[in-house]
C-alpha cells in the first residue's frame, strides 16, 4: 500500500505548495481563473492528475489494481464469506471511498464547485457533476484494463510514481519560491 500511498500524499502536498493554503476553498479559488479550470494552475498540474487518478484506483482496491481478491476467488473474493448486512457494509465502505477520491481529484485539480464557464453560477452541481465524471471514468477502467500483479503494481508505485511526483514536489517548491504561482507569490509579498 505504501508505494502508491506516498506518490498520493507527494502530489497534495505539491497542490498545497503552489497553492500556499490546506483550506479546500482556497485551492478551489487558486483554480477559478480566466478560463475557467484551464488556468495557470492546471497546466503544471495536468501530469499529476493522471499519478493521482491511478493511485486511486490502487487506493480503493478497484480494478486492476483489486489485490485483496486472488485469481480464484474472482467471484467476490472474500466477500464471499459475509452474508447481507456485512457485505453491505463491506460495499458501502468501498463505494464511500471512490466518492472520497472523485471529490479529492475534483478539488485539488479541477475547480471543484467553480464552474468552468465564466458566466454561469459556482454551485454544489458542478461539483457533483465533475465527480461523477470521474466515477464513470472509475467504472470504465474496470472494463478496459487487464489485472495488474502485486509486483507490477509496486514496481509502478516505487520505479514510476514515486520518482515522478518527488521531481513534481520539487519543480513546484521552486515555483512557488520564485513566484511563478501568482497566489503565493502575492501571499508571500503582501505579508498574508
Amino acid at each position: 500500500m505504501i508505494s502508491y500511498e506516498v506518490s498520493m500524499g507527494l502530489i497534495i502536498i505539491g497542490v498545497i505548495i503552489s497553492t500556499g493554503s490546506m483550506n479546500f476553498g482556497a485551492i478551489v479559488a487558486a483554480q477559478n481563473g480566466d478560463l475557467g479550470f484551464f488556468n495557470w494552475y492546471f497546466i503544471p498540474h495536468f501530469p499529476m492528475v493522471f499519478l493521482f487518478f491511478i493511485s486511486a484506483l490502487a487506493e480503493t482496491n478497484r480494478p486492476p489494481f483489486d489485490l485483496p481478491e486472488a485469481e480464484s476467488e474472482l467471484v467476490a473474493g472474500y466477500q464471499v464469506e459475509y452474508s447481507s448486512t456485512p457485505f453491505l457494509l463491506f460495499m458501502a465502505g468501498e463505494y464511500i471511498a471512490i466518492f472520497l477520491m472523485c471529490a479529492l481529484i475534483t478539488l485539488l485539480f479541477f475547480g471543484g464547485w467553480a464552474s468552468p464557464v465564466p458566466f454561469i453560477a459556482d454551485g454544489p452541481v458542478w461539483m457533483v457533476g465533475k465527480m461523477a465524471i470521474f466515477f464513470f471514468l472509475i467504472a470504465m477502467v474496470k472494463a478496459l484494463v487487464p489485472r495488474y500483479r502485486y509486483d507490477q503494481l509496486m514496481r509502478l508505485g516505487w520505479k514510476v510514481f514515486l520518482p515522478f511526483s518527488l521531481v513534481w514536489v520539487v519543480f513546484v517548491a521552486f515555483a512557488a519560491k520564485f513566484g511563478w504561482f501568482w497566489g503565493v507569490y502575492a501571499r508571500w509579498t503582501v505579508g498574508g
